[in-house]
Parts: structure tokens; sequence; C-alpha cells
């Protein structure tokens, strides 16, 4: 049986590149999904996985069990983490036995900078109810390290893409569009970036400590729809104003912010070289393997 043990809080897109990559290094690994069509597919791959959300605790304390590293990548919702809310007293009481603890946040906490560059020494001001929501899991994580030594990191996350969710997809499925909005930028950061650093992390611990995990990259997004259809030789859609576009809730909150993310502490503190240093690269590798 292997000495190291990851328990992950949400398998999802961007977590089960880590847990794949552990497992292949010898690691045992259990984790939560929503999704009992996904838990089949966690354990044909060789994880155990337990459902959980926020209204269904995990029952068998057990899986916690034995767990030297511990990653959470579950969102906060209007009630809170509903990790901690469920179980922040079953991971304090294994705060000794856990040797790196990982939370899955968001840029979205800095807010709007007008275009300026962020690190993470910035101040947290969230322009968003979501990047408020953010700030408090932060907090709410930072706390169980204060009060009971559990080696918590932060990792604060630009937007991901990967395969199967890309700017080339958009653009295949015809939901891509040019939406124009002066000096807005955006950075992104690839999944396999994300768990490049979290290995990092883990072979490098540093309790409290808050990265930022992007590309060197920040670009407008139009921009990368544009990039997108040169790839795949279509003629790009329209740019469109912002004014002018019918953009749903979720989308006008990502416009509501502009940030240029400094990715150096990832690269100095924890010696990261990125995969995909900007937009180009991961798409250019993402289209190869389409």
């Amino acid at each position: 049986m292997s000495a190291n043990v990851l328990f992950v809080f949400g398998l999802g897109f961007s977590a089960r590149v880590l847990a794949e990559r552990l497992l292949a290094q010898g690691w045992a690994v259990r984790g939560t999904t929503r999704s009992s069509e996904k838990a089949e597919h966690l354990r044909d791959a060789g994880i155990d996985v337990c459902l959980f959300d926020s209204a269904s605790p995990l029952t068998d304390m057990q899986a916690l069990d034995g767990v030297t590293h511990l990653l959470s990548s579950v969102p906060p919702g209007p009630d809170g983490d509903p990790v901690l809310n469920l179980h922040a007293a079953d991971i304090a009481a294994r705060a000794r036995q856990i040797v790196w603890a990982g939370y899955l946040s968001t840029t979205g906490v800095y807010g709007d900078r007008g275009g300026d560059w962020v690190d993470e020494r910035a101040a947290l001001d969230p322009a968003t109810e979501r990047g408020a929501r953010r700030v408090a899991a932060e907090a709410a994580w930072c706390a169980l390290h204060q009060m009971h030594g559990l080696p918590v990191h932060l990792f604060r996350l630009a937007g991901i893409y990967g395969p199967g969710r890309n700017a080339l997809e958009t653009v295949r499925h015809g939901k891509a569009r040019r939406i124009i909005k002066a000096g807005q930028v955006f950075s992104r950061t690839h999944v396999d970036d994300i768990a490049s650093v979290l290995e990092a992390s883990i072979a490098r611990p540093n309790p409290g400590a808050a990265y930022n995990v992007c590309d060197d990259d920040p670009a407008p997004p139009q921009d990368v729809v544009l990039h997108a259809c040169e790839l795949l030789g279509v003629v790009p859609p329209p740019e469109i104003p912002i004014a002018e576009a019918e953009l749903s809730e979720m989308a006008r909150s990502f416009y509501a912010e502009s940030k240029k993310v400094s990715n150096l502490r990832i690269k100095q503190e924890l010696g990261v070289s990125l995969k995909y240093p900007d937009y180009r690269a991961g798409l250019a590798a993402l289209l190869v393997d389409s």
C-alpha cells in the first residue's frame, strides 16, 4: 500500500489531472463526485470514490483515515463552503496526519484592476458575489491552518482550459463570440499546468501560502477566439461591442473584471516551468490531440 494517500473533494476537470498523475506514481487516491456515472468511470481508473454534495455529507469517515494529502476543488455556494460546512471538524481531527492540503480558489478574489497587474500580495477586493464567496472560503480554510495546524495552500486559478473545454471547441460548436470591451484582458491556465503547480507545491510545502496559477500572457478574449479560428481555418465571428452583446449573468461577471495576473511566485518559489506558457501553445497542442 502506498504511504501517500490523496483525498480529493471534487474530482472534476482540474483535480482529476493531478489524481491521475499521482496514481501513475503509485499513490493511493480517493475522492468525491456528485455524479454516479462519473463515479463509475473514476473507479475504473483506480480511484476510490464516494458521492458528495452540499446536501449529502460523507457517511463513512474511514474515507479520510490515513489520508496524507487533501485537496478541495468544490466551489462555495450561498451558504459557504460545503466541504467545511459538513466536514470541517472531521478534517481538523485529522490535521496531524495530513502533510499537505490544497484549496482551489480563483483569481476572482482580486476583483477588477482595470487591466493592471496583480500578484499574491494584492488586497482581496472581489467585484462579484462569486468572488466574495471565494474570499470567505479561503479565510475558512486558512482558519483550519491557524487553529488546527492543517497545512493549507491556496491556489488562485485563472480561466481554465484543456481537452474538451477550450476555444477550439467553442468555435467548432458555433458558440464562439468576439465581444469587444476596451482594455479587457483575462489570464488563463491549462489544466496540465495546474497539476504541475500542485505537484510542485506537494514537493515543497509552505503552509499558509497562496499561489496564482496562470500562464505568461494575459490577453483579450477576442484574440483567443480569433487565433482558434485561424488554427481551424474558419472565418471568425464578427466583433460585437459589449454594449450590444446579450450576456448571461455569468458572462457579465467575467467581463466585470479586467486584470493581468502575475505568475512569478510559482516559478520562483516552486520552480515551475509551464508546459503551455500562452494560449497559442495550449491551443496548438489541443489541435494536434483533437
